[in-house]
């Protein structure tokens, strides 16, 4: 009896997957998971269905306020109206539903046991399988006029790329090989995909926050949806790093840096999106988040670093940076808020954004107080005096009206209306996570409310004294400042580097999808007594351009042409050959050559030609060669002034020996 060990392993989504020990492994592309493949699919089809079904109610919606509108009966409208009620209670509820799927605050967070404040990743966009097989071919055959099972092997390996790339891992090599990817498809839009024409090839990608599917036939829409991911992909690895440690931090902070600049190089390079993750304000919301959780990593470091001993200046540096960053977390908010990009989002998002802003002000408020309220905190220094003057901004009628206080009991009084500001806004955040059903669910956020509430609490306790009337009084805003200036990290492609899997096709520059040539032809160039020489030149390399014909020269007869490139040499592809390679195969053929030409339609790559003068090297010379070679033999003894025949191609009658050493001079084929 045959025994299955079926072992319950989780994805890199949290999602639990059966995996057979003995079903033979398969090998897959570095980088890629396909265990997630299935669990992620059944993600993505539920949340189609609930997006098709919201887009059911909404016309059903905007159907009966139509009707609405139009009737004057009153019996109808009353029935109109209920059934409006209904729609927008089953509308809601899908899109909670929907809110659920989409918000993954907490699937990426770091696995230690010790909490800490969540921070946004992003989810992966989802692509539908393509098959390239078919229109590459029917491309290489009809464009190329090659032969297209030549590149079978080219066309599986792209096609198990692009495979392997829908299921990246959620590390460094996920994101190397979301890179490779990107930088192969550089070179199949340029040999397959014609500015003038479509091979009925459309690249369908599904919405990262909506699940709605877009599709278009444009590379472009392909590259920046794998942008995309690997940005996507650099958030998770920054919300995955161990943020306890320093070296998690800097981790962290790079992370957070090269999604953000991820997001800027595709709306700097990549517009008009068909999807809302891709629009401008999207991504620009994208950006200022991001930014915003690498500046949350900056101030953790500081506060890590500053553990052990903390002065009032550091007090006062960390509350300045905490202000900042509450600015931060503000701009962000009110930038998810907006109309075009609300929608769109989980309301979780909007509500840790709000949270995390009021969260941070706080925690300024916080690190004064507790600068302030320190034991040696009574005899300030006039450099901190300074500096607490220009933290505190200018008082209006309900703020304590201290700046920078001038004996001891000031200083308390100061430091204990900052630790009751700092206790209400704790309080308020936790009103915020009670009103929004996701965050109410997130242990770690719990409890780094709930700690730091605790913190202010106490230390509020252990600084209570009379009371005083000016403890009704705000106390002065916190001018927001920072020393940290954040550069965004360019994605760097030629880390990546790839090869041309359809390297066999040509240069590029010159064998691309926009670009025409004839069809290849074959010319069969016969030395004999009437031709010693082949009568053509040749110059440049990767190919090799013919740059001159001489007249009534086998080359002419033959029908080579000035601008034609050389692609083969006695059947042997020369279309990346250099200059000396090629005139090396020429030179190993002293009677008899055979080319494979192909004349370009879309203009003439030769400059100028300039006939070559006495230093110009023949083909046959044991010397080096310049740019521009002539294809002639040495002069024979017995041919030192060979007689030149003129060829009239209106003539209809040969002699018999005129006919004779015409086709065996030349041949044509």
């Amino acid at each position: 009896m045959v025994v299955t060990k079926i072992i319950m392993t989780e994805d890199s989504d949290g999602i639990l997957v059966d995996t057979l020990d003995d079903l033979p492994v398969k090998s897959f592309i570095r980088g890629s998971d396909p265990r997630v493949a299935t669990c992620r699919g059944k993600l993505q089809n539920k949340r189609s269905i609930l997006n098709q079904e919201i887009n059911k109610e909404l016309r059903l919606r905007a159907g009966a306020e139509n009707l609405f509108k139009a009737t004057k009966n009153k019996k109808l409208r009353e029935t109109v109206a209920l059934e409006l009620s209904f729609v927008n209670s089953n509308l809601q509820l899908l899109k909670e539903e929907l809110a659920e799927l989409n918000s993954c605050v907490e699937l990426y967070q770091n696995d230690s046991t010790d909490h800490i404040m969540p921070m946004i990743p992003l989810g992966l966009k989802e692509t539908k399988e393509i098959n390239f097989r078919e229109p590459f071919k029917d491309f290489i055959l009809e464009h190329y006029s090659e032969d297209s099972c030549r590149y079978d092997d080219a066309i599986t390996e792209f096609i198990d790329t692009r495979q392997a790339m829908r299921i990246p891992l959620r590390d460094s090599s996920g994101v190397a090989l979301l890179f490779k990817y990107f930088n192969q498809l550089y070179f199949v839009e340029r040999r397959f995909f014609p500015p003038d024409r479509s091979l009925g090839i459309f690249f369908e990608w599904y919405d990262s926050l909506t699940g709605v599917p877009s599709c278009q036939r444009t590379v472009a829409f392909e590259k920046a949806c794998v942008l995309f991911n690997i940005a996507a992909i650099y958030t998770q690895i920054g919300t995955k790093q161990d943020r306890r440690t320093a070296k998690g931090l800097d981790s962290a902070v790079d992370s957070f840096l090269r999604a953000a600049g991820t997001f800027r190089y595709i709306q700097e390079n990549y517009t008009n999106g068909p999807s809302m993750d891709l629009s401008p304000e999207m991504l620009e919301m994208l950006i200022q988040l991001m930014l915003a959780q690498a500046r949350e990593c900056l101030l953790e470091k500081l506060e890590l670093q500053s553990k052990d001993k903390r002065t009032i200046d550091i007090c006062l540096d960390l509350a300045q940076e905490a202000s900042y960053l509450a600015q931060c977390f503000s701009h962000v908010h009110q930038t998810i808020t907006q109309k075009t990009v609300k929608n769109y989002v989980p309301y979780s998002w909007v509500s840790l954004l709000q949270l995390k802003h009021v969260y941070f002000t706080a925690m300024a408020h916080y690190h004064v107080a507790s600068g302030l309220l320190q034991k040696d905190a009574k005899g300030l220094s006039d450099t901190t005096k300074d500096t607490l003057h220009f933290l505190h901004m200018e008082s209006t009628s309900t703020q304590l009206n201290i700046r920078s206080p001038k004996d001891e009991k000031e200083t308390k009084t100061l430091g204990k209306t900052h630790l009751r500001q700092s206790l209400l806004l704790h309080e308020e955040c936790q009103r915020i996570q009670k009103i929004c059903r996701e965050l109410k669910g997130k242990q770690a956020l719990n409890f780094v409310l709930r700690n730091s509430h605790n913190m202010v609490l106490q230390k509020y306790t252990e600084n209570e004294y009379e009371n005083d009337f000016r403890d009704v009084l705000d106390p002065p805003n916190i001018v927001a400042s920072t020393k940290f200036q954040l550069s965004l990290t360019s994605p760097d492609f030629s880390m990546y580097r790839v090869r041309d899997l359809f390297r066999g096709l040509g240069p590029i520059a010159i064998f691309s999808a926009k670009k025409h040539w004839s069809a290849p032809r074959q010319v069969q160039l016969q030395k004999g007594k009437e031709h010693d020489e082949f009568g053509f030149s040749i110059r440049g390399n990767c190919p090799v351009i013919i740059s001159h014909v001489d007249p009534n020269s086998l080359a002419e007869f033959g029908g080579v042409k000035e601008g034609d490139f050389i692609v083969a040499i006695n059947d042997k592809d020369v279309k990346w050959a250099t200059h000396d390679e090629v005139v090396t195969l020429i030179k190993q053929n002293e009677e008899y050559l055979s080319l494979k030409l192909v004349t370009p339609t879309d203009r003439n790559y030769l400059k100028p030609y300039i006939k070559p003068n006495k230093e110009t090297i023949s083909t046959y010379s044991g010397g080096m060669h310049s740019a521009v070679s002539s294809v002639k033999s040495s002069p024979l003894p017995h041919h030192t002034n060979p007689k030149r025949h003129s060829w009239n191609p209106f003539r209809k009658t040969f002699t018999f020996r005129e006919e004779k050493d015409l086709f065996r001079d030349v041949i044509l084929r």
